[in-house]
């Protein structure tokens, strides 16, 4: 069964092993601003889920963002309720699971098993977990950063007024709703991360607005798998533009504030509203 001390905050993963590093750049996140063709506008703004303690990503040109915009939107409101972990057992476990290690490929074996090591389980601990929980509660028991330092809910303390883009039961469910495989390559993707510990060069490309960056770790990461990242980003990025634009369109100044990952590359959402006929500008 799964310790229950490494079950909160599990669902703030994707881009969170977070080191913390001596000094750090000075902040310059991405900032896009977004206006319709009839000229209401909102903004973009990439958050990390979980940061060291004492890393300084303000800037006034967020603050002049947060003073102007009329509603922040987020990917779920409070991912740290403690119905959360109970949602991941209901979810997750599964009586008869074969041995974790089994479950990937011999060649990812090594580190998953450093990954287990780390996080100070064993296979025993999973013998009722499915695949895709596994790999949610190996990353956040290994993760450097801490949640409760996270942009979003930072932003989401500060917001007089804020509404989710998602449910958590829904978060849940995207991966609950992977097959098999799918869920066997994120749990090897988690191993092969936590062994490569790019964290901190990721966290500096976000911090810098290094989009290029950004883009190049995420394609040796675990969303550089197609079915992971049609299910966690592209699909998700799809379905998100309907409230975005309503929100814009009809002029009730959105922040959106999501995972970085969302706001890359071509099937980003700055990529995505701009070929939907809206001018995006990057501001920072």
């Amino acid at each position: 069964m799964i310790r229950l001390r490494f079950v909160a905050g599990l669902l703030l993963a994707l881009l969170a092993a977070c080191r913390a590093a001596p000094d750090w750049p000075a902040p310059a996140p991405a900032i896009w601003q977004v206006t319709s063709p009839a000229g209401e506008t909102g903004w973009l703004f990439g958050t990390v889920h979980a940061l060291p303690a004492g890393l300084e990503w303000r800037t006034p040109a967020l603050a002049r963002v947060q003073a102007q915009a009329g509603v922040l939107l987020v990917e779920i409101a409070d991912p740290a309720t403690p119905r959360a972990a109970a949602l991941l057992r209901e979810l997750g476990e599964t009586p008869g699971q074969p041995p974790l290690l089994a479950r990937v490929a011999p060649a990812d074996r090594a580190d998953l098993a450093a990954l287990l090591d780390r996080a100070g389980l064993d296979e025993a601990d999973f013998a009722a977990t499915e695949s895709w929980a596994a790999a949610l509660v190996l990353a956040g028991a290994v993760r450097q950063g801490d949640p409760a330092n996270g942009v979003d809910r930072a932003l989401i303390a500060e917001a007089e007024t804020m509404e989710a883009l998602e449910t958590l039961e829904g978060q849940l469910a995207l991966f609950d709703r992977l097959p098999a495989p799918a869920q066997s390559a994120l749990l090897s993707a988690t191993a092969r991360e936590a062994a490569a510990d790019q964290s901190q060069a990721m966290l500096t490309a976000w911090l810098t607005g290094d989009e290029a960056a950004l883009a190049a770790l995420d394609q040796q990461a675990l969303l550089a798998q197609p079915v992971l990242r049609e299910a966690l980003l592209t699909g998700r990025n799809a379905r998100w533009l309907g409230p975005i634009e309503a929100a814009i369109t009809s002029n009730r100044r959105p922040l959106v504030a999501v995972g970085a990952a969302h706001l890359l590359g071509a099937d980003g959402l700055p990529a995505l509203l701009g070929a939907r006929g809206y001018r995006v500008a990057r501001l920072q």
